[in-house]
């Protein structure tokens, strides 16, 4: 038997994908996984140590995670209109951003390449819990926040307005999906495993998708006491035709998102295959 660590974060799109695996609802196929639910950025952290098999990593963390791990197919987080998007206190131009205080989910998250991005050049930042930042710009700690997962849902509970929203900036610039998160696994286990996993998850992923109500349970149990209607919408806009495969435009779009980042010196170039197998 295959003894394999899986990690992921606790939010509903993730815990919507893996909790049929979670439960053992699908047949491992002599697989036994050890999981483990993380926020993305520790995840990105962690695998920098080779410390999971398999993990939700950000996209833009696999640059520094090439050599020792390629994508999976499915279970990742790409799709168009769930970008990140950057919020301040009423007032605040961005015009200002680059002398800014910024609040980001982390340094090798995709949010904080797509700020960068967004002023052409990397930008000082504060690194910080992705579910800290509203309540640190809404105090005034901060100017501006780059928010992710559900605070796109939220944030005008915090007295927050919207200066710009990342995702529909990058859909304007290169027409192609925002790539947020992926699912990586260590290349050192092998293709054949790495396809197994991937049918593995693909099967999980299908089996929520038929019938929701297998993982409705686990999946609120990590949801940090978030409102069911925000679940709902979490899941509906971040799991999409892109979670069930990357694809070739998917596969498109995280290339050009690295190779902008290495062009701006914030990203190392992509020398590895993008995939764990062909």
């Amino acid at each position: 038997m295959s003894r394999l660590s899986l990690a992921y974060s606790p939010c509903p799109n993730d815990t919507f994908i893996f909790g049929a695996i979670a439960a053992k609802l699908v047949n491992l196929k002599g697989m036994d996984m050890d999981i483990h639910l993380h926020d993305v950025e520790e995840l990105n952290r962690a695998c920098r140590d080779s410390r999971y098999d398999v993990s939700k990593i950000s996209i833009a963390a696999l640059p520094h995670l090439q050599e020792k791990y390629g994508l999976l197919y499915s279970g990742g987080a790409l799709g168009r209109g769930c970008g990140p998007l950057v919020v301040s206190r009423p007032g605040f131009d961005l015009k200002d951003l680059v002398s800014a205080r910024i609040a980001v989910p982390g340094i090798m998250t995709t949010a904080y390449v797509l700020v960068c991005l967004f002023a052409g050049q990397p930008l000082k930042v504060t690194p910080m819990r992705f579910d800290s930042i509203m309540p640190s710009v809404s105090r005034g700690e901060y100017d501006l926040g780059v928010i992710i997962h559900e605070g796109r849902f939220t944030y005008q509970g915090y007295g927050l307005c919207q200066l710009l929203d990342l995702g529909q900036w990058w859909e304007q610039q290169t027409g192609l999906p925002i790539p947020l998160g992926g699912i990586a696994i260590r290349r050192g286990l092998g293709q054949d495993l790495a396809r197994k996993v991937d049918h593995l998850i693909s099967h999980s992923l299908s089996l929520a998708q038929k019938n929701p109500r297998l993982t409705e349970n686990y999946i609120k149990r990590h949801a940090q006491e978030m409102e069911e209607t925000v679940i709902k919408q979490h899941i509906e806009l971040y799991v999409n035709e892109y979670t069930n495969n990357i694809g070739e435009e998917g596969q498109r779009a995280i290339k050009t998102l690295l190779t902008m980042g290495a062009d701006i010196g914030l990203l190392p170039h992509l020398q590895a295959n993008l995939m764990a197998y062909p």
